[in-house]
């Protein structure tokens, strides 16, 4: 895409919490473009710094003891520099937000009508007989059935998935042009799921914005994403098409994540791959050198790069270090060994 098509340009992105008189990077110089009518999908598993990048770009963090440097550019500003104010101009106007939690994220006293219409009458010069109208009309958006009924009930009365479309309506009520949806269906049942995520990508379509989805589910990534940017103990390790991602994984993190996924096991005795150990802890993170190299123990370091920097395998396809040259499933080493009569 253009450059003018860039609706965020996120570069070398620092966000580092204190831990006593210490600050640990949370996220470790992430750089990223999101375009217009893009879905852009941040994946990776718990703590890899997925809802660090989303509430830094947002302003979320409390600043007495969090550290942020590098830049997020929107409208030619970098947004590091904004006041508190502007970041509530900025809020529920120029950028939607979908959590993860939607009973979490609403206010248990207010009816679902007031609860919409708060941001439009923070954002908007609707009159109040307006911005209920506009709140009929966005509950129709999302597809809640008897929106006028549905106004009036308060969270603890709808279901996960009506409350989730209440947060959608909320993020979409000024028309954003950028969406960042945090795990957006992690609490609801398969079915629900699709019905969201096409409700996202259908609104998407109608008013151009861009979205930024953090998930850990790849089957939402699939489903749903233009690209992918696979992060791994806040860092990006991947970068792809969405296409070129699941057909030609590089990184050895990406391609344990996809063969940990069920793919169909064609017999009992198939098993899916597990990744040893974990993510590491923000104090006990490496900083130099491979950081999903202890994961991996059967790669010689060697075959690390010291200081890891990001390589075009193809067009737009870039992969951190040179491990995944030389990466390979421990359990294939066992199948390649017994077809040449070494076991």
């Amino acid at each position: 895409m253009l450059p003018s098509e860039h609706l965020l340009s996120i570069n070398h992105l620092e966000t580092g919490f204190r831990f006593g008189d210490e600050y640990f990077n949370a996220v470790d110089d992430v750089s990223l473009t999101l375009n217009k009518n893009e879905v852009l999908a941040i994946v990776g598993e718990s703590g890899s710094g997925k809802s660090t990048l989303a509430t830094s770009i947002v302003g979320l963090h409390d600043k007495g003891n969090t550290r942020i440097s590098g830049e997020i550019i929107y409208n030619g500003k970098n947004l590091l520099e904004n006041t508190e104010a502007e970041f509530n101009e900025l809020r529920g106007n120029d950028i939607g937000m979908i959590f993860q939690d939607p009973l979490g994220s609403l206010n248990p006293l207010m009816t679902v009508q007031d609860q919409i219409a708060e941001t439009l009458l923070y954002h908007s010069t609707l009159n109040k007989e307006e911005r209920y109208a506009r709140v009929e009309e966005l509950l129709e958006q999302v597809q809640i059935p008897n929106p006028k009924r549905v106004m009036k009930q308060y969270p603890h009365e709808l279901s996960g998935g009506m409350r989730q479309r209440v947060v959608i309506a909320i993020a979409l009520a000024n028309k954003p042009a950028i969406i960042i949806a945090d795990e957006p269906t992690t609490a609801l049942d398969v079915t629900v799921q699709a019905q969201i995520l096409d409700l996202m990508t259908d609104i998407q379509d109608e008013i151009g914005s861009g979205i930024l989805l953090i998930t850990h589910d790849l089957g939402v990534v699939a489903q749903t994403a233009d690209k992918v940017a696979v992060m791994y103990a806040g860092e990006v390790i991947e970068v792809a098409d969405v296409f070129e991602l699941f057909n030609n994984p590089k990184h050895p993190y990406t391609r344990s994540l996809l063969n940990s996924v069920p793919q169909g096991l064609e017999n009992e005795q198939d098993e899916l791959h597990v990744i040893q150990g974990t993510v590491p802890s923000l104090q006990n993170l490496p900083r130099t050198g491979c950081r999903f190299a202890d994961r991996i123990p059967w790669i010689d370091a060697s075959e690390h790069e010291e200081n890891p920097t990001f390589h075009e395998v193809t067009p737009n396809h870039f992969v951190k270090c040179t491990c995944w040259e030389h990466f390979h499933f421990p359990e294939q080493e066992d199948v390649d060994e017994f077809k040449d009569g070494v076991v």
